[in-house]
């Protein structure tokens, strides 16, 4: 089972993360996501785990639990497809005056 795993504080690293969930069974990856400019955690990430009804366990027990003084947001996550919306991000301001002075 794919598990999203969110208000992640920004010192927790993926080992962290994957031992927060192997004390309820086997986990197959801890991924945490980064910005792919500075490479610095986004707060969430996702765990695998094989198992069901570990990970279902692993769920129930750490959802708003503290990790590093933070309380997790543990649930299973969802395809692309079932998140809503048509993907994408807003773009800002692409057009000629947008706040940048010289105007």
């Amino acid at each position: 089972m794919n598990i999203y795993v969110g208000n992640l504080p920004y010192s927790v690293t993926q080992e962290d993360l994957r031992e927060a969930f192997a004390a309820f069974g086997q986990v197959d990856s801890a991924n945490l996501i980064t910005d792919k400019f500075t490479g610095e955690s986004k707060g969430f990430g996702f765990v695998e785990m094989p198992d069901n009804s570990e990970a279902d366990a692993a769920i129930k027990a750490l959802n708003d639990q503290p990790l590093k003084g933070r309380p997790l947001r543990v649930n299973q996550a969802k395809p692309r497809s079932e998140r809503g919306g048509s993907g994408g991000g807003g773009g800002g301001d692409r057009g000629g005056r947008g706040g940048r002075g010289g105007w």
